[in-house]
């Protein structure tokens, strides 16, 4: 089970925008992630190199927590919009929830929900 502080910390490194950084401190080595029940994508490396090739595409991005995140046992859930700075056209929001198995201290497994159309445009 993760400590608040832990879930705190990981947290508030995404809200500062080193997303790709939060993956390297607070996800295990063999994590995997998934996005709407998609295929799985696993271990951490590929993990932050996917979110360095995400974040490349666009100018920025502002990172907001719309509650707390809870836990419960390993499990912790946490809603977020991301506003994403596209180098061209409007900004665009994705509202989702992560829900995240822990081992210990660090992120095992998550998985992203959300609708798909609040990215089209």
């Amino acid at each position: 089970m993760p400590s608040r502080a832990a879930v705190d910390a990981f947290v508030a490194q995404v809200l500062s925008g080193a997303h790709d950084q939060a993956i390297l401190d607070h996800y295990v080595e063999d994590a995997w992630m998934q996005e709407n029940q998609g295929e799985p994508r696993h271990g951490r490396d590929a993990l932050v190199a996917g979110e360095r090739k995400a974040l490349a595409r666009v100018k920025g991005v502002r990172t907001e927590i719309l509650g707390p995140a809870l836990i419960d046992g390993d499990v912790v859930a946490i809603r977020w919009r991301f506003t994403f700075v596209p180098m061209e056209g409007p900004d665009r929001a994705l509202e989702e929830v992560a829900w995240q198995t822990w081992r210990g201290d660090k992120i095992a497994t998550e998985t992203f929900f959300y609708d798909p159309k609040q990215m089209a445009g």
